[in-house]
């Protein structure tokens, strides 16, 4: 079921913007996040979909959240961009993103738009064929959106900061992470690696892989600020 996806029977899903303690390399600290998740929400709908998601802020940062890749045809005001498409949402408002996809379909992403907030507050966005509509591959047996991402012991906006005050480049972030969990080369990082159940049996190969003519499709994002690592 598709729950992200509104019509005259469904409920606009409801997006909290909340402090939320989160424990990764041996420290714990106060993120914003999305109703409590970190990652945030996945958002699944098909081509030819509108979606509405209704963002509630209760913290004390403005905040705007982007739909990246979408093309907004006649939606604008939908993009995110803070002071650029939208003014922000201030803390305790709240704002209705409603915009169409068209023409799209495959693996995006969703986060915040303003300052660092994108370092904890992002999600994967799957756009699925229209329905009844074949993939342009082998339908798969399995999809597992994979997100790569940083993780800053440091407050994320003080690493923006410093880096503004001194010129230089942003101080580089203190682990890499998989779906938001470092791996095992981390300290204290041994029980917060991320497992893919119910196909690990499968997994032999490649990130696609064919045996017994089974697929399993890794959707991959790339969701830090330093990109060479990929």
């Amino acid at each position: 079921m598709l729950s992200n996806i509104t019509n005259s029977l469904t409920p606009i899903p409801l997006w909290q913007i909340q402090l939320k303690n989160i424990t990764r390399l041996c420290k714990t600290k106060s993120i914003v996040a999305v109703n409590g998740k970190f990652p945030g929400p996945k958002v699944t709908a098909r081509e030819g979909d509108n979606l509405q998601i209704k963002v509630v802020n209760h913290v004390s940062n403005n905040i705007s959240i982007h739909w990246h890749g979408i093309r907004q045809l006649r939606s604008g005001w939908a993009d995110g961009p803070s002071y650029v498409t939208q003014c922000p949402i201030q803390t305790g408002q709240s704002y209705v993103y409603n915009f169409t996809i068209i023409g799209q379909r495959g693996t995006l992403w969703w986060h915040a738009h303003i300052q660092w907030m994108r370092a904890t507050v992002y999600g994967p966005l799957i756009i699925l064929p229209k329905l009844y509509q074949h993939y342009p591959f082998p339908k798969p047996y399995k999809q597992v959106p994979i997100i790569f991402g940083e993780w800053f012991n440091a407050d994320p906006q003080a690493v923006v900061q410093q880096a503004l005050q001194t010129g230089a480049g942003p101080n580089a972030s203190d682990a890499h992470t998989f779906n938001g969990l470092p791996g095992p080369l981390y300290n204290c990082s041994t029980k917060g690696n991320y497992h893919i159940s119910s196909c690990c049996l499968k997994l032999e190969t490649d990130l696609v892989l064919q045996r017994l003519n089974i697929s399993i499709f890794f959707r991959h994002i790339q969701v830090g600020c330093c990109w060479g690592w990929i």
